[in-house]
């Protein structure tokens, strides 16, 4: 007679959060793959006016993880894919639902508009066969053994994790005159218990061994198979299998539990005489790692105590499966079921997790300079699993620029209630803080880094409003002028800047570099202009661009480059007929000259320079008056 013990764990689940959308996906498949319109199927955009449909945007609230560890991408428009292939078996290892829950920020231009918390279930596919420990097994079976004796074998493991292709059913190969069948049995913890039983006497004598194969079989679509090769020895005999006192166990545990004081003793015994009477107990396959962690198991006594002390993070609730295996070969077991109720009496401090709208590293995480107040940049949800006052939790935030707003039980907000300056801070952080009701209460902070991005805001500016150069006529093209200076404080392509002239369609010869660097195009004449007034403008390469104006005036200076000419006489010879008297004034004439350059260069003075040869004429060197030197005689 076999008695199957297992052990349930209740597992406590949350029902305060509503899943918006469910969408199905199968595992496996490339990454990038659609899997929905989480805009149409959520009927989000029917509560918002029409006109405001095309400024919602859509974006995936992250955690400050690894990024290859997201696995799914949301466009702007609320298009949702997978971002790398999804594996069931390592993603939801014990559970027969693969889902994952992600959370969507939905905003109208950049203010919030709700949390979309929508259900991604991973169908699995039959990508793993059934799977036993070993190939092969030997049992032993004496030949005194009477009709019915069983063997216990190990059950095979599917990794597979939906319920078709994780069940397996078994059958045995065989020849047709062995004494040998397969009986399946399933146990509490809803695995098979596989053994083989004897249906002839056995004779040693006329023979020793049997090969067997016991072929493990998934229902999946196709189904895989999995084969353990059996070899039995006859000999003479482990008949008996443990039986625990009790198979279900139900204990609270409060959290002032000891390590050293076992939480409970659990007893099986087994018919079976030495080493296949021996019992020893572990952990079933079945336990979870978590279970594990918090929980240690006496192999020799069967007690189990807490692996360490009382923790804040601990479940509720927690089921423990547990085997007791005598010493046979191969051994037999039985299981039982420990259900534990953690009872909770301390005040533990609250657990702050925060995800930003934009991507974060470090605790950082970004925002543009041009945010509007009101926008929201980040959701924070608070833990606290102590009971009554002890796990109630206000939080609040200390910046001027950025506050908290409630969204629901231990759910709030960040939203920027001032404008910020990246040209006069380009990071500012802010802390959150959060304090329980107990008593005494106990409170928690967390500090957050937040980077402000540049935009485009800043207007250049020249250092001043107009720029006077002077330069020289006559000398070659790309004759440099002189240098102007605009300044950006803002970064990036809003901070680089370039210059041109404003007078396009007017033609000066001067030209403009990207840096404000100006230079003529071609030799430059004084006596044709000797004053050019332009307009420059500096842009940066900012979108929009920004822009500013300055006023240019270049002064041409003059070279000596042209000769004097005389006006009166105006040919040349010039003859002139002078009646003279010795009573009459001494002049004669007054001549003129000009000079087309300026200043110094223009200023003329006049003198003889041939044919007075008795000096007999002389001339004022700065009005030009001709008169006689002196009396004049006719011999």
């Amino acid at each position: 007679m076999y008695l199957h013990v297992c052990v349930l764990l209740l597992l406590l689940w949350d029902y305060s959060f509503c899943i918006d959308f469910t969408y199905h996906v199968k595992e496996g498949q490339s990454p990038g793959l659609f899997i929905g319109d989480i805009a149409s199927d959520t009927e989000v955009l029917r509560s918002i006016p029409p006109r405001d449909h095309s400024f919602i945007r859509f974006s995936l609230l992250q955690e400050n993880t690894a990024v290859n560890s997201q696995l799914f991408n949301v466009s702007k428009t609320g298009r949702l894919y997978t971002s790398q292939i999804l594996d069931a078996e390592p993603l939801c290892k014990y559970n027969k639902e693969c889902s994952k829950i992600i959370e969507i920020a939905v905003q109208n231009k950049k203010s919030f508009v709700k949390i979309l918390e929508i259900k991604v279930l991973i169908e699995d596919i039959n990508d793993h066969q059934p799977e036993f420990a070993n190939d092969k097994i030997n049992l032993e079976f004496s030949e005194g053994d009477a009709i019915g004796m069983a063997k216990s074998i190990p059950n095979a493991i599917d990794r597979d994790v939906s319920i078709l292709n994780s069940q397996i059913v078994y059958y045995l190969k065989k020849d047709l005159d062995d004494p040998f069948n397969l009986s399946v049995l399933k146990t509490v913890d809803g695995a098979s218990k596989l053994e083989i039983i004897l249906i002839k006497r056995l004779n040693r004598e006329i023979r020793d061994t049997y090969n067997l194969e016991v072929v493990a079989k998934d229902k999946g679509s196709p189904p895989q198979n999995g084969v353990l090769y059996v070899q039995i020895s006859v000999t003479d005999e482990n008949d008996n299998s443990p039986v625990f006192t009790k198979t279900l166990y139900n204990i609270s545990l409060r959290n002032t539990q000891e390590r050293s004081h076992p939480i409970v003793k659990l007893s099986a015994t087994d018919n079976d005489k030495g080493k296949n009477g021996k019992v020893t107990y572990s952990f079933s396959s079945k336990m979870t790692e978590p279970s594990k962690k918090y929980f240690r198991l006496n192999a020799e006594t069967g007690e189990i105590l807490l692996s360490q002390h009382f923790q804040s993070e601990m479940k509720q609730n927690y089921q423990l499966f547990i085997d007791a295996k005598d010493g046979g070969n191969p051994p037999m077991r039985a299981t039982a079921i420990v259900f534990i109720n953690m009872i909770n009496h301390e005040n533990n401090p609250p657990k702050i997790n925060v995800k930003f709208f934009s991507k974060t590293a470090e605790n950082k995480a970004t925002i543009s300079e041009d945010i509007e107040v009101g926008s929201f940049i980040a959701y924070v949800k608070i833990t606290d699993n102590d009971i009554g006052q002890n796990g109630e939790v206000e939080c609040k935030l200390k910046h001027n620029k950025f506050m908290l707003q409630k969204m629901g039980r231990k759910k709030y907000k960040v939203v920027v209630q001032k404008t910020v300056n990246r040209e006069i801070e380009d990071y500012t952080d802010f802390i959150i803080i959060c304090e329980d009701k107990g008593s005494p209460p106990l409170q928690t902070e967390k500090k957050f880094l937040i980077k402000i991005m540049d935009v485009n805001d800043v207007q250049p500016s020249f250092t001043k409003n107009t720029f006077k150069f002077l330069t020289y006529e006559n000398e070659d093209s790309n004759f440099p002028v002189g240098l102007i200076n605009a300044t950006d404080p803002d970064l990036g392509p809003g901070g680089k800047l370039t210059y041109s002239f404003l007078d396009d369609n007017n033609f000066f010869p001067f030209k403009i570099s990207n840096f404000g660097f100006i230079a003529t195009t071609q030799s430059l004449d004084r006596e044709k202009q000797e004053i050019y007034n332009m307009k420059v403008i500096v842009k940066d390469n900012g979108v929009p661009s920004l822009s500013s104006t300055a006023n240019i005036i270049i002064e041409v200076m003059d070279k000596n480059d042209n000769a004097p000419y005389f006006t009166f006489p105006s040919f040349d010879p010039f003859n002139i007929d002078v009646h003279y008297h010795p009573q009459s004034k001494s002049d004669i004439t007054t001549l003129r000259a000009s000079d087309r350059d300026s200043h110094v260069n223009s200023f003329l003075r006049y003198e003889i320079f041939g044919g007075n040869n008795k000096q007999l004429f002389k001339v004022n060197p700065y009005t030009g008056v001709l008169s006689f030197s002196r009396t004049v005689y006719q011999n």
